[in-house]
């Protein structure tokens, strides 16, 4: 049995032992368990779910100290960026908590029997409900926001799912701890056994996706991850939902407007965005789209100037340093591209390193190879003469995660006709502003067309909920038969009956 094993990135040495894989048979047993903890996890109602959810955040928080320590020793992304992850972690638990309570989610919809203009029609009620245990695959970059108590999982607890997550071997002892905190916590509040459920291993991760109870997989990883992923969906009886977030280069588009009025400073904010975290964003700006010219060229001076001065930085794996110093080195010997700035060397030959690369281009030859995703600290400027130039580059352009655009004070033109250009290639269009860092709020999305993601509904914000629910109808059925929500005198969360949407307040 091979043993699974936690890493200093920093050193690159091995510092414990955390578990075994997870064999075949264990994947099946948590399997059946989950299906088994599905009814009663749905028959706990929306609000012993939301306190359930309340009661995660609660534990995750009284365990902050050891759980940034941890995590800041498998992943080197420093104490300060995971207190603020795991505060977004323990929010996005409580936020879903707030969902359910509110209960919109539900849509809830009632049409009473009546005439139609079709004949007579049935009394039908619909809503949605839990599509029953859910595999999570937690994300190398974000050991806590997007691994084992993250969004996927808040989101499927709080739809009424069980959850059985796939722990990453970037970061499993942090998955580990964290998972025995939320385990202990849910058992604690009374959620049913088998509501939540780590395994270790790649193997486990397959044995997880196939096995006919899971109804539902999340992942967050690299495209060639999520294609072998894929792949055994397609091979099951009975295929399942994936929601798989993959690749993004996220565009920022400097107009020449916002380079004359600011342009030091957005040189500097950008290297500042595309070497966070060392580059290890799905939001990190890998293309930035700066004008010709005197004012571009002050755009693109900030932006070499703090690239020579950013430090070597320490990336997740071994894996990710070994993609990173291959890809960006081949980037940089591609024709019609040049090297503006490399950051310092790192000292001594520890760890898994990256020196952040300033790459340039021109909009008019720029190779497609530039156009794909490089995890880790590099980005390329694409210069370019006019607006014409500009939208023809644009529309090569694959999908992202986001789009940005800087624009003058008062500047509307320009920003609309981009916008118009970006919106079919992104799922969030910012401006004025900087992709890395993404809010949790109820109006956030964390999507985009292929390769960015293959489905509408993301990890982030409210409407993630949505990914594990299935509709279902009632026909004329009895009201001790129905749902609470559909009954004819409930009024405690939003539903439209005949048509007409009714609120709680009327």
């Amino acid at each position: 049995m091979t043993d699974v094993v936690s890493t200093d990135p920093r050193t690159g040495r091995a510092v414990e032992v955390v578990a075994p894989e997870t064999t075949p048979e264990q994947v099946a047993a948590l399997c059946e368990a989950a299906l088994a903890a599905a009814p009663a996890l749905e028959e706990m109602g929306r609000e012993r779910r939301a306190g359930l959810l309340d009661a995660l955040a609660d534990a995750l928080e009284a365990r902050r100290e050891e759980v940034v320590a941890l995590a800041d020793r498998e992943t080197a992304l420093g104490a300060a960026r995971l207190e603020g992850e795991l505060t977004r972690t323990t929010y996005q638990l409580r936020l879903f908590g707030e969902v359910l309570r509110e209960g919109s989610y539900l849509e809830a919809t009632v049409d009473h029997a009546g005439q139609s203009p079709m004949g007579p029609r049935p009394d039908l009620r619909r809503m949605l409900v839990p599509i029953g245990p859910v595999a999570v695959f937690g994300a190398s970059n974000f050991p806590l926001a997007f691994s084992v108590p993250g969004g996927d999982t808040a989101s499927a607890l709080a739809a009424g799912c069980p959850v059985l997550v796939k722990a990453h071997g970037s970061h499993p002892a942090t998955s580990q701890l964290v998972f025995d905190v939320l385990a202990a916590a849910a058992r604690d509040f009374g959620a049913p056994a088998g509501t939540l459920a780590v395994v270790h291993g790649q193997q486990a991760g397959a044995d997880l996706v196939a096995h006919p109870a899971v109804r539902a997989v999340g992942f967050t990883g690299s495209v060639t991850g999520g294609k072998a992923l894929l792949r055994i969906i397609e091979s099951r009886p009975d295929p399942v939902p994936f929601f798989g977030e993959l690749s993004s280069l996220n565009p920022v588009v400097v107009t020449p407007a916002a380079a004359a009025e600011r342009g030091e400073r957005i040189g500097r904010e950008a290297v500042a965005s595309f070497t966070l975290g060392a580059g290890q964003f799905c939001t990190k700006p890998g293309l930035v789209f700066v004008p010709g010219g005197q004012d571009g060229d002050a755009v693109v001076a900030a932006m070499t100037e703090a690239v020579r001065q950013a430090p070597a930085q320490v990336l997740l794996n071994e894996g990710i340093a070994n993609s990173y110093g291959r890809t960006s080195g081949e980037l940089a010997q591609l024709p019609g591209v040049s090297t503006l700035a490399r950051g310092a060397q790192p000292e001594g030959g520890e760890g898994f390193t990256a020196v952040p690369l300033l790459l340039s281009a021109d909009a008019l030859d720029l190779p497609h190879e530039v156009t794909e995703e490089c995890f880790g600290p590099v980005s390329t400027v694409v210069r370019y003469e006019d607006e014409k130039q500009l939208i023809a580059a644009l529309e090569d352009f694959p999908s992202s995660l986001t789009a940005t655009v800087q624009r003058g004070e008062g500047e509307t033109e320009l920003p609309a006709t981009l916008a118009r250009a970006l919106r079919p290639l992104a799922g969030r269009v910012l401006f004025d502003a900087y992709p890395t860092g993404v809010a949790v709020s109820w109006a956030q999305h964390h999507g985009g067309p292929w390769p960015s993601t293959n489905s509408q509904h993301t990890s982030v914000g409210t409407s993630a909920i949505r990914r594990f629910l299935r509709p279902v109808t009632w026909q004329g059925a009895p009201a001790e038969l129905l749902p609470a929500e559909l009954t004819d005198g409930f009024t405690g969360i939003p539903r439209r009956v005949d048509g007409v949407l009714r609120t709680p307040e009327g």
